[in-house]
């Protein structure tokens, strides 16, 4: 059974997840089940079919959510230190071919989210980033060629 490292944060939030869909979205669920057999015949009940769809993969996540809360191991951030970017490191880097400044906090995979600023340690950037330090030039491998950044800073706040 392979651990899911992830962050405080990104524990609660999928423990918050699974709360509401066993709490509030299996009810719901439920509900329009009942209300849609209330219709009469289920072959052709488009309202019956869309309800049993959207509880099977409500189900589907709520298990998916269970087995990785299980394998879970939450990293505390803030008490990591040092300058080699790891694991729950924010790091500042600079597009070498640009001079374009951007700044990502390295995740694990169910955390990921580009629009907030949060990589994957698997991600292509992710894991050339990882073990480098600040003033170090990584390239990375990208759909139009390679990029090439330098880090400017890692912290751990």
């Amino acid at each position: 059974m392979e651990k899911v490292p992830m962050t405080p944060q990104g524990h609660q939030r999928l423990e918050e997840e699974l709360r509401h869909r066993k709490s509030v979205e299996r009810l719901e669920i439920i509900k329009a089940i009942a209300e849609a057999r209330e219709h009469g015949d289920l072959s052709e009940n488009a309202e019956y079919h869309a309800a049993r769809e959207r509880q099977s993969f409500s189900e589907g996540r709520i298990a998916e959510l269970e087995d990785v809360l299980s394998r879970a191991e939450v990293i505390d951030v803030p008490s990591l230190a040092g300058s080699i970017v790891k694991f729950g490191a924010t790091v500042r880097l600079v597009d070498e071919d640009t001079d374009g400044e951007t700044t990502y906090q390295i995740v694990g995979p169910i955390e990921a989210d580009i629009n907030k600023g949060r990589i994957s340690t698997t991600s292509p950037i992710g894991r050339a980033l990882i073990g480098k330090a600040v003033g170090d030039s990584v390239e990375v491998s990208v759909p139009g060629g390679t990029k090439a950044y330098e880090i400017l800073a890692v912290n751990f706040a």
